[in-house]
């Protein structure tokens, strides 16, 4: 039986990602499971997601998914390759997922694998080194020294979904995961950009959210329910704006090493965040002080996030240690026991088995969930700003 594993953010779940899931079952078998690795409350664009884990989670197992699983902390708010990495690695350590289905503006797996290829070269990756030392970004960096090998193939590079499409491909490579790569065409708007298609991207959506606009349109009826649900409880949407003044108070309280500690802080961005923090009066005052054409908004709203819940270059290692379960359908609960037989990593299938955790998986659940309690002061409700609720709250159980 093939076993299907899915990675997304899902923030939130729509149309778009609901015909991803039919197209991977039409390639790989109709009852082929489906295995999702989700980030958790906050994304890798570096900000909250519009609703908690738990809820998009629940998402997700109402339009198929059969196993939803937290990608923790340090790999959810990383760089793309650092982000897919862990998340093909948890994939990889459950033992039981047999494909790995993505997305992608190019929808063909030999261009994007030899772009992974080619992008894994040690001399290439010294040549992207060497452009970059000269002032040029990293992504136009990788597409000029790429397109030397590779010519007009190197410009799928310029797509978001074929980017992260190529970083999972280099993780299952550098990992030596056994997991078979297949690929879907995404048609939606990417990412931020708008469209009048009915597929909309996730950022569409969002503004639309925020706005109090009606997106039952464009996502799948059954995951309307856990949404409406959450927003009736002042749950969402979290934004980034309802969070600026818990985010700048703690950064406004780091010492200068916190930040010279933080992923990505080479070049002395870490001292330069820091003295913008102490300065600005805004998070986006802070970004634009310290953005250049080098370094992207998004790589310093992930710094930013980072510094502000206690996320360190040194914490987490290759691939996430644990796989935390948050959502489950009957047919996902008759492979979760497979996966805890076969499995190479702990599975916390309730909080309370975190405590069985020592080390660093121990530190990064309790960091995951210490990123929970900041993330619900951005909730509407009062009552739903209490702390520790990550220590509580049990998969969601279809």
């Amino acid at each position: 039986m093939n076993v299907i594993g899915v990675v997304g953010e899902f923030n939130p779940f729509h149309l778009g990602h609901f015909e991803h899931f039919n197209k991977s079952r039409e390639l790989l078998g109709e009852d082929s499971p489906i295995v999702c690795v989700m980030s958790g409350d906050f994304v890798q664009r570096g900000g909250p997601a519009c609703f908690d884990k738990h809820v998009r989670a629940e998402m997700a197992a109402l339009a198929g998914a059969d196993l939803v699983f937290e990608l923790p902390l340090p790999w959810c708010t990383a760089s793309a390759e650092r982000f897919a990495q862990g998340a093909v690695g948890l994939l990889d350590g459950l033992g039981v997922v047999t494909h790995l289905s993505f997305g992608s503006e190019s929808g063909s797996l030999a261009p994007l694998t030899a772009l992974a290829l080619a992008a894994s070269e040690p001399e290439n990756i010294e040549r992207i080194k060497a452009q970059m030392e000269d002032g040029m970004p990293f992504a136009a960096a990788r597409e000029k020294v790429l397109h030397a090998d590779l010519g007009e193939q190197a410009r799928l590079l310029e797509s978001p979904n074929n980017i992260l499409a190529v970083e999972y491909l280099k993780a299952i490579f550098a990992l030596r995961s056994p997991l078979v790569p297949v690929t879907t065409v995404r048609r939606e708007s990417q990412h931020d950009q708008f469209s009048g298609g009915k597929i909309r991207s996730a950022g569409q959506l969002r503004a639309m959210l925020e706005s109090g606009q009606d997106i039952a349109p464009f996502v799948p009826a059954a995951v309307m329910k856990p949404m409406a649900r959450a927003m009736g409880e002042g749950r969402g949407p979290v934004t980034m704006e309802r969070l600026e003044l818990p985010l700048m108070a703690r950064l406004r309280m780091l010492r200068q090493e916190d930040f010279c500690a933080l992923p990505d802080a080479t070049e002395g961005l870490g001292n330069r965040l820091y003295k913008a923090v102490r300065t600005e009066g805004s998070v986006m005052g802070v970004l634009s002080a310290v953005k250049t054409k080098r370094y992207p908004l998004s790589r310093l709203r992930r710094m930013a996030v980072c510094a502000a819940l206690g996320v360190r270059a040194d914490i987490g290692g290759q691939v996430p240690p644990y796989a935390r379960l948050l959502a489950s359908s009957e047919r996902g609960r008759t492979l979760l026991r497979r996966a805890v037989r076969e499995g190479r990593i702990p599975i916390v299938n309730k909080p309370a088995g975190a405590k069985t955790l020592t080390g660093q998986a121990a530190e990064i659940f309790a960091l995951t969930a210490d990123a929970r309690d900041f993330y619900v002061l951005g909730c509407e409700a009062a009552e739903e700003r209490k702390g520790g609720s990550d220590w509580r709250t049990s998969p969601v159980t279809l």
